[in-house]
Protein backbone atom coordinates (compact mmCIF):
# COMPACT_ATOMS: atom_id res chain seq x y z
CA UNK A 1 0.00 0.00 0.00
CA UNK A 2 1.42 3.36 -0.85
CA UNK A 3 1.01 6.28 1.40
CA UNK A 4 -1.73 8.21 -0.34
CA UNK A 5 -3.79 5.11 0.25
CA UNK A 6 -2.75 4.84 3.72
CA UNK A 7 -3.81 8.43 4.20
CA UNK A 8 -7.18 8.14 3.10
CA UNK A 9 -7.11 4.62 5.11
CA UNK A 10 -6.68 6.60 8.40
CA UNK A 11 -8.90 9.54 7.19
CA UNK A 12 -6.41 12.05 7.35
CA UNK A 13 -6.40 15.02 5.71
CA UNK A 14 -3.97 17.49 4.74
CA UNK A 15 -3.70 20.91 4.96
CA UNK A 16 -3.02 23.32 2.20
CA UNK A 17 1.00 23.20 1.41
CA UNK A 18 2.35 26.65 2.70
CA UNK A 19 3.90 29.25 0.65
CA UNK A 20 7.25 29.74 0.54
CA UNK A 21 8.55 32.02 3.67
CA UNK A 22 12.48 32.62 2.29
CA UNK A 23 14.76 32.22 -0.05
CA UNK A 24 15.13 28.11 -0.52
CA UNK A 25 13.48 25.38 -2.49
CA UNK A 26 10.45 23.30 -0.17
CA UNK A 27 11.89 19.82 -1.61
CA UNK A 28 14.98 19.01 -3.33
CA UNK A 29 15.30 15.21 -4.97
CA UNK A 30 19.11 13.92 -5.79
CA UNK A 31 18.94 10.51 -7.23
CA UNK A 32 16.29 8.23 -4.80
CA UNK A 33 16.88 11.14 -1.96
CA UNK A 34 14.02 13.47 -1.40
CA UNK A 35 15.63 16.43 1.23
CA UNK A 36 12.41 18.36 2.45
CA UNK A 37 12.92 22.28 4.00
CA UNK A 38 11.62 22.40 7.40
CA UNK A 39 8.08 23.40 7.64
CA UNK A 40 5.86 24.11 10.37
CA UNK A 41 2.47 23.28 11.73
CA UNK A 42 -0.21 24.20 9.45
CA UNK A 43 -3.68 24.06 10.37
CA UNK A 44 -6.36 22.93 7.78
CA UNK A 45 -7.41 26.61 7.74
CA UNK A 46 -3.96 27.48 7.25
CA UNK A 47 -3.93 28.91 10.87
CA UNK A 48 -0.24 28.00 12.44
CA UNK A 49 -0.14 26.23 16.04
CA UNK A 50 2.18 28.76 17.67
CA UNK A 51 3.63 28.92 21.35
CA UNK A 52 5.98 27.92 23.49
CA UNK A 53 6.21 24.38 25.28
CA UNK A 54 6.68 24.42 28.93
CA UNK A 55 4.77 28.13 28.77
CA UNK A 56 2.32 28.45 26.50
CA UNK A 57 1.87 24.09 25.26
CA UNK A 58 1.44 21.13 27.09
CA UNK A 59 3.75 18.44 25.86
CA UNK A 60 0.72 16.78 24.25
CA UNK A 61 -0.20 19.93 22.21
CA UNK A 62 3.09 19.43 21.21
CA UNK A 63 2.94 16.50 19.96
CA UNK A 64 0.09 17.50 18.01
CA UNK A 65 1.74 19.88 16.72
CA UNK A 66 4.10 17.85 15.75
CA UNK A 67 1.72 15.22 13.89
CA UNK A 68 0.35 18.32 11.98
CA UNK A 69 3.94 19.17 11.01
CA UNK A 70 3.68 16.07 9.45
CA UNK A 71 0.61 16.36 7.81
CA UNK A 72 1.85 19.97 6.51
CA UNK A 73 5.37 18.16 5.17
CA UNK A 74 3.31 15.61 2.87
CA UNK A 75 1.20 18.41 1.57
CA UNK A 76 3.99 20.21 0.50
CA UNK A 77 5.73 17.09 -0.97
CA UNK A 78 2.60 16.61 -2.59
CA UNK A 79 2.76 19.75 -4.00
CA UNK A 80 5.88 19.70 -5.39
CA UNK A 81 5.92 16.27 -6.57
CA UNK A 82 2.62 15.78 -7.76
CA UNK A 83 1.40 12.84 -5.57
CA UNK A 84 3.29 10.75 -2.81
CA UNK A 85 3.16 7.29 -4.36
CA UNK A 86 7.06 7.04 -4.99
CA UNK A 87 7.75 7.44 -0.79
CA UNK A 88 9.69 4.46 0.34
CA UNK A 89 11.40 5.24 3.24
CA UNK A 90 11.74 8.12 6.06
CA UNK A 91 15.80 8.64 6.41
CA UNK A 92 16.48 11.19 8.81
CA UNK A 93 14.06 13.84 10.91
CA UNK A 94 15.63 16.49 12.73
CA UNK A 95 12.95 18.02 15.00
CA UNK A 96 13.03 21.38 16.49
CA UNK A 97 10.32 22.24 19.64
CA UNK A 98 10.09 25.93 20.57
CA UNK A 99 10.17 25.16 24.28
CA UNK A 100 11.25 27.10 27.44
CA UNK A 101 14.86 26.84 28.56
CA UNK A 102 13.95 24.07 31.23
CA UNK A 103 11.53 22.24 29.20
CA UNK A 104 12.90 19.00 28.45
CA UNK A 105 10.54 16.56 26.73
CA UNK A 106 11.39 17.72 23.32
CA UNK A 107 11.49 13.80 22.07
CA UNK A 108 8.56 13.16 23.67
CA UNK A 109 7.23 16.00 21.26
CA UNK A 110 9.04 14.90 17.87
CA UNK A 111 7.00 11.17 18.69
CA UNK A 112 4.06 13.37 17.13
CA UNK A 113 6.08 13.31 13.63
CA UNK A 114 7.43 10.12 13.80
CA UNK A 115 4.33 8.05 14.65
CA UNK A 116 2.21 9.47 12.18
CA UNK A 117 5.35 8.47 9.82
CA UNK A 118 5.15 4.58 11.68
CA UNK A 119 1.48 4.93 10.94
CA UNK A 120 1.74 5.87 7.19
CA UNK A 121 5.09 3.59 6.18
CA UNK A 122 5.10 0.94 8.91
CA UNK A 123 7.37 0.46 11.48
CA UNK A 124 10.15 -0.01 9.55
CA UNK A 125 10.21 2.63 6.92
CA UNK A 126 8.25 4.79 8.91
CA UNK A 127 11.36 5.08 11.28
CA UNK A 128 14.55 6.52 10.12
CA UNK A 129 17.30 8.07 12.47
CA UNK A 130 16.11 11.49 14.31
CA UNK A 131 17.47 14.38 16.39
CA UNK A 132 14.81 15.99 18.74
CA UNK A 133 15.75 19.89 19.84
CA UNK A 134 15.13 22.73 21.43
CA UNK A 135 15.56 26.35 19.95
CA UNK A 136 13.42 29.58 19.32
CA UNK A 137 11.59 29.33 16.16
CA UNK A 138 10.43 31.98 13.31
CA UNK A 139 6.71 33.38 14.07
CA UNK A 140 6.67 31.81 17.92
CA UNK A 141 5.55 28.44 15.69
CA UNK A 142 5.43 25.40 18.44
CA UNK A 143 7.52 22.84 16.03
CA UNK A 144 9.89 22.69 12.97
CA UNK A 145 11.27 19.54 11.53
CA UNK A 146 12.43 18.74 8.10
CA UNK A 147 13.35 15.26 6.98
CA UNK A 148 14.68 13.27 4.32
CA UNK A 149 13.14 10.13 2.35
CA UNK A 150 14.27 7.84 0.11
CA UNK A 151 11.64 7.37 -2.78
CA UNK A 152 11.29 4.51 -4.97
CA UNK A 153 13.55 4.42 -8.35
CA UNK A 154 12.29 6.28 -11.07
Amino acid sequence: MNIEDRIKELNLQLPPAPPLGGVYKPVIQVGNMLYVSGQGPVRNDTSLITGKLGKDLTTREGYDAARQVGLTMLATMKAQLGDLKNVKRLVKTLGMVNGQPDFYDHPKVINGFSELMVELLGDDLGKGARSAVGMTLPGNIAVEIEAIFEMHGS
